[in-house]
């Protein structure tokens, strides 16, 4: 998994010098500039409501009232720690939840630009068919609801496991992780469908080769620390990059 992990990384750099190379920032800049007013727009309404969210699910499972009958520094030490976990799981549902509206919004824009990038690099002649686009779009929304609902329940589940002391400290990794996986498993599998591999056998091929899709999600969610740029580009070069990483391993398995 390291070999795949700094074959991901090293990526994003050879996507960079493609993007400038082959001239396609139009295709990043003016859907990046959406992208990150849409990345802004959801934040803000992330720190409106998670307070209420965390008010009412801890209400629900009666923390407070338990915690004023214990009288204990210790216990609302651990409940103090636990509710900014909570708070850090929570921030990466909502990146999740928002990757697949922009997955599902921007389809028809991926889709496009992975055909191309894959045109470019088999030095093949590129002809817009929206006959051709069409399957790529519906396979990739189909795709991430799918990721959708796996990634609900495994967070949900780590929503459970945060409450516990100790053990639950670690759900905000184990979540990011899994995060970069499914964003990194959206962006690797377009090149997939261009090698003809079915939703089942990109499924396969991707969970074998999960380092590519850790790696990949890991620098797209990175970029974002760069405000404003950094949201414009993500999304974009995460893709270019996916299929650019893909050829070191493609003779011996695609």
């Amino acid at each position: 998994m390291l070999k795949e992990l700094i074959i991901s990384f090293q990526s994003y750099y050879k996507a960079h010098q493609f993007i400038r190379r082959h001239k396609l920032w139009k295709w990043i800049i003016i859907p990046g500039v959406l992208y990150a007013i849409l990345f802004f727009a959801g934040f803000w309404f992330f720190l409106q409501s998670s307070n209420e969210a965390i008010h009412w699910f801890t209400t629900l499972l009666g923390i407070p009232r338990w915690l004023e009958s214990m009288h204990s520094t210790w216990l609302n030490f651990f409940v103090l720690f636990d509710d900014l976990i909570l708070r850090l799981v929570l921030l990466l549902f909502y990146f999740s939840l928002f990757k697949y509206l922009i997955l599902i919004i921007g389809s028809p824009l991926f889709a496009y630009l992975s055909q191309r990038t894959e045109a470019i690099m088999t030095e093949t002649e590129y002809r817009f068919s929206f006959r051709e686009l069409a399957p790529e779009m519906g396979r990739g929304i189909a795709l991430a609801v799918r990721n959708a609902l796996w990634q609900t329940v495994y967070t949900f589940t780590l929503l459970l496991v945060s409450f516990i002391p100790l053990v639950g400290w670690i759900t905000p990794l184990v979540a990011f992780i899994i995060e970069c996986y499914y964003y990194g498993f959206s962006m690797l599998d377009h090149s997939c469908a261009h090698h003809q591999l079915t939703r089942a056998q990109s499924i396969d091929f991707i969970g074998e080769r999960r380092g590519l899709a850790i790696g990949n999600g890991i620098v797209f969610y990175a970029m974002h620390l760069v405000l404003v740029l950094g949201w414009i580009v993500a999304p974009t070069y995460a893709l270019v990059a996916a299929a650019l990483s893909l050829y070191p391993v493609k003779q011996e398995s695609l």
